[in-house]
């Protein structure tokens, strides 16, 4: 049995039969995350414009188009002419066309629309009423990224200056090892 522990970013064996660790050397991908939450209680009209991460668990319903990804939770409920976003998520309903790059519709997801992507991934029970037309290359059509303001650029100068201290690891793995060992000894009296 081998058992694989993860500590400040240390990968350490215990009980190991390899003694090759995996390859890494694959550089990895930044995870598109939320920014911005629209909660189950909330009824909003209007639009969603602009770049980042939203979940919406209420109502929503106008115009939504954005730079990065949408996320439709399980109580969230959608309704609009056409969204458009690089990705988007749904767990609840929308009503409307999707224009999107990545579309996930997962088993409680309801859709009634078209949708335009360039790739699908759904799960059992999922729901779409509509066709599907898949792509090469998705255009999402949205207007260009805002510049950042000079005292937003100055705050993120002065977050990537900051730096950042991690403890050492060690101590703990050594920790980690002696209840290993206390814990064995305990067991085989």
């Amino acid at each position: 049995m081998s058992a694989l522990f993860l500590f400040y970013g240390k990968i350490t064996y215990m009980f190991k039969r390899n003694t090759t660790p995996t390859d890494t050397s694959q550089p990895v991908q930044a995870v598109e995350r939320i920014t911005s939450v629209l909660g189950s209680g909330v009824v909003w009209h209007g639009s969603i414009n602009g770049s980042g991460g939203v979940r919406i668990e209420g109502a929503f319903e106008g115009e939504i188009a954005m730079r990065g990804m949408l996320v439709v939770g399980e109580t969230g409920r959608v309704t609009c002419q056409n969204v458009r976003a690089n990705t988007v998520i749904v767990a609840g309903a929308v009503r409307g066309n999707i224009t999107t790059q990545k579309l996930e519709i997962r088993a409680s997801g309801r859709v009634w629309g078209d949708v335009v992507t360039t790739a699908f991934v759904t799960e059992e029970g999922a729901f779409l009423r509509g066709q599907i037309r898949m792509e090469e290359s998705v255009e999402l059509n949205l207007e260009p990224a805002p510049e950042a303001t000079p005292s937003e650029v100055a705050q993120a100068e002065s977050i990537a200056a900051t730096p950042i201290m991690m403890p050492e690891s060690a101590p703990v793995i050594e920790s980690t090892q002696k209840m290993m060992r206390s814990g064995k000894k305990k067991n085989e009296a």
